[in-house]
Order: C-alpha cells, then structure tokens, then sequence
C-alpha cells in the first residue's frame, strides 16, 4: 500500500511539473484558446445537468492575450460557481 501511495505522489508531481512547462511554453493564441475551451466545455457540462447557462464573454477592451485570457477566467470561475451549486443540490 505505502509503494503505491509513493508511486501515485509520484505520478502526480510528475503530472504537475509536466503542466506547468507547457503552460510556459504555450504561445498567446494558445492560451486563449484553452481558457476558451474550459468554458466552453463547462457550458456543456452544465446544459447536461439542466441549467440555464450564458456561456457568453465580452472581450470588447480586452486588448493583449493576458486581458482575453483573464476575461475567459473570470466566466469559467462564474460558470465553476454554478457548477458548485448544482452539485451540492443534486446532493442533498
């Protein structure tokens, strides 16, 4: 059992490191298209549950690929919010 443990800590850090250097190796574009994608899936993710979603996101004053990027977060954790108050509902 503690090998196993070793191993899946193992995996994980490796998992983890692995993320982060591709994430600092993503171009701009790239990066806007994964925040992107996350809320588009979701948005998906919530309509198969059931709820109303606007999966809408204004980019209008979002100049550079950081502001996108900040912009399509800000949706995701709105969207993650009402993943969350699903969930637990479902729950009870």
């Amino acid at each position: 059992m503690n090998n196993l443990n070793k191993a899946m800590l193992a995996f994980v850090t490796a998992s983890a490191m692995s993320t982060s250097v591709f994430a600092a190796s993503e171009s701009a574009s790239e990066r806007i298209q994964s925040a992107k994608g996350s809320v588009e899936a979701l948005s998906v993710t919530l309509e198969n549950m059931g709820a109303d979603v606007d999966s809408s996101v204004n980019l209008k004053g979002a100049y550079t690929a950081d502001q996108k990027v900040s912009v399509y977060n800000a949706k995701h954790a709105e969207l993650q919010a009402q993943f969350d108050e699903l969930h637990a509902q479902s729950a009870e």
